[in-house]
């Protein structure tokens, strides 16, 4: 069974093949930024950080010229490369099917276009955007600052036990910012599991971000929106130590480090 499927395999890579040598330059460049575009967005997450929609463009673009680079080389290889798209356009030998697929290029292309650069200029109903840091820099008291805790099973379970204690009703069991209480803040509390939180952090910052809380947020970060409490109230810094390991642990994140 397994020899008929590789078999079935061959044949199928053998008749893509036969389909990409008849479709000339154009197609494999086609397929080239499809298949670029499936692999960034879909595949690279699987082993590392969602790469941001404007990198990606970036890296299709830089894909699209090269391949434009190098269809351009020659005469025949132009010829190959452009000719499809400019029977297409022109309608040269066109009937049936095709005919009706161009004219509605022709029409649905520019009527998307149009209602793009609309949607892009209209006035928006939304209240402006507010100018504050996400993720203000701390202090230069905080910059630096190593977890003096080992990182032990013993302590990372503690840390555990600690912030079930104090920081799951907002950030959730789960480490996912979805505790009892989160419903009731705005903005809501953040998802150490996603990557982009927690994970692109340095341990310091969180030890900044736990004792202060959100009064202890600089101007920059103003408008003061966060619920946390200023924990160094009521917790001591070893246990604010262990709670940060405690986070890393459960969210299955690894702090972010200089080296």
């Amino acid at each position: 069974m397994k020899g008929g499927l590789l078999l079935k395999g061959e044949v199928l890579l053998k008749k893509v093949g036969v389909l990409l040598d008849k479709g000339g330059v154009l197609a494999k460049g086609v397929v080239l930024v499809v298949g670029l575009y499936l692999f960034l967005k879909f595949i690279l997450p699987l082993f590392t950080a969602p790469l941001p929609a404007n990198l990606i463009f970036l890296y299709l673009t830089l894909a699209v010229a090269g391949i434009v680079i190098f269809a351009t080389i020659s005469g025949e290889s132009t010829e190959e490369f452009f000719g499809p798209i400019v029977r297409f356009l022109s309608g040269e030998g066109q009937t049936g099917p095709m005919k009706i697929t161009r004219l509605l290029v022709l029409v649905l292309f520019p009527l998307l276009v149009g209602w793009q650069t609309y949607a892009s200029a209209v006035p928006s109903d939304m209240p402006p955007a507010e100018s504050r840091t996400i993720h203000p820099a701390p202090p230069g008291e905080f910059v630096g600052l190593s977890n003096p805790i080992p990182n032990t099973p013993e302590n990372v379970m503690m840390g555990k036990g600690l912030f079930a204690a104090f920081c799951s009703p907002c950030h959730g069991a789960n480490f996912d910012g979805k505790g009892p209480a989160a419903r009731g803040f705005d903005p809501p509390p953040a998802n150490f599991v996603d990557p982009g939180t927690i994970a692109q952090l340095q341990e310091s910052y969180l030890y900044w971000r736990i004792k202060k809380g959100g009064v202890g947020l600089p101007v920059e970060g103003m408008p003061w929106k966060s619920a946390m409490p200023r924990w160094e109230l009521e917790l001591p810094d070893e246990w604010v130590w262990k709670i940060i390991m405690g986070e890393y642990d459960g969210a299955h994140q690894k702090p972010r480090t200089w080296e």
